[in-house]
């Protein structure tokens, strides 16, 4: 199979998270508004994106179109795709129908208020429930990002090993043993191995590849996270990889791929 223009693989660039939702959910009480993710984090990361010249997708809590609407404007405005990451991360696996719908309804009414319209959602912990595809589908979206590996209409997956914070965080440990054979963090240079080898994976032999990064981590993975854009930049522009948006990548496969 090729991608549009006869590309033999296609990539999107994402980033999960902003502002302080995250920590509320793991029981933190912070001050909202001036979250280092938004004030210091998110400049740096719209910088390289403009440098390298790469559309990407932010998939982020409903919570902050009350606490840092003109981020998400900001996001917008540089040609970028505000997706859906959960009201205040959630883990969605853990929710009941009743409390998905919600969720769902909430966070399209909020960003929705900004002028913003979410056709993607990501589910926090990366899983989805029997009834979730029915709800977004209600709800307006067109795509879903979850973990796995098989994409289709309606579904532009991710997988594990391709999210930054794999590598690095304690709670992924289990998961690390799992799916690599050792949970012990790689850190900074397995981010590299691991989301470098997919876009050159892609690249090269086709198919379709998902990065997962965080804003939060830019400072620390700031060397990791040029090379990545500027090797997929290359690659796009050598005819080999087709660099889009989530939202542009459902489309092309809610026409092209059979249901997933």
């Amino acid at each position: 199979m090729s991608w549009p223009d006869g590309r033999r693989g296609a990539l999107s660039v994402t980033f999960d998270n902003l502002g302080e939702a995250a920590e509320i959910q793991l029981g933190a009480d912070p001050e909202l508004g001036e979250h280092e993710s938004v004030t210091r984090s998110l400049p740096l990361v719209l910088e390289v994106l403009e440098r390298h010249g790469v559309p990407a997708t932010f998939f982020v809590e409903g919570l902050n179109a009350e606490v840092y609407p003109d981020a998400l404007r900001r996001i917008d405005r540089a040609g970028h795709e505000v997706a859906y990451h959960a009201w205040c991360h959630e883990q969605w696996g853990e929710l009941s129908p009743d409390e998905e719908g919600e969720n769902l309804r909430r966070g399209m009414e909020a960003l929705g208020g900004l002028g913003l319209e979410p056709r993607g959602f990501r589910p926090p912990g990366g899983e989805t429930s029997e009834r979730t595809l029915e709800l977004l589908h209600e709800a307006g979206f067109t795509y879903v990002s979850p973990a796995g590996e098989r994409a289709g209409a309606g579904v532009v997956p991710f997988r594990w090993p391709e999210v930054d914070a794999f590598h690095v965080l304690p709670v992924f440990e289990e998961q690390r043993k799992e799916i690599l054979g050792d949970s012990e963090a790689g850190g900074v240079e397995a981010v590299r191995e691991h989301l470098l080898g997919a876009v050159r994976r892609v690249a090269d032999e086709g198919g379709h590849a998902v990065l997962v990064l965080h804003n939060g981590m830019i400072e620390m993975e700031d060397e990791v996270v040029d090379e990545l854009l500027g090797e997929a930049r290359n690659r796009h522009d050598a005819g080999d990889l087709w660099l889009a948006r989530c939202d542009e990548m459902a489309n092309w496969m809610n026409e092209n791929l059979p249901d997933g």
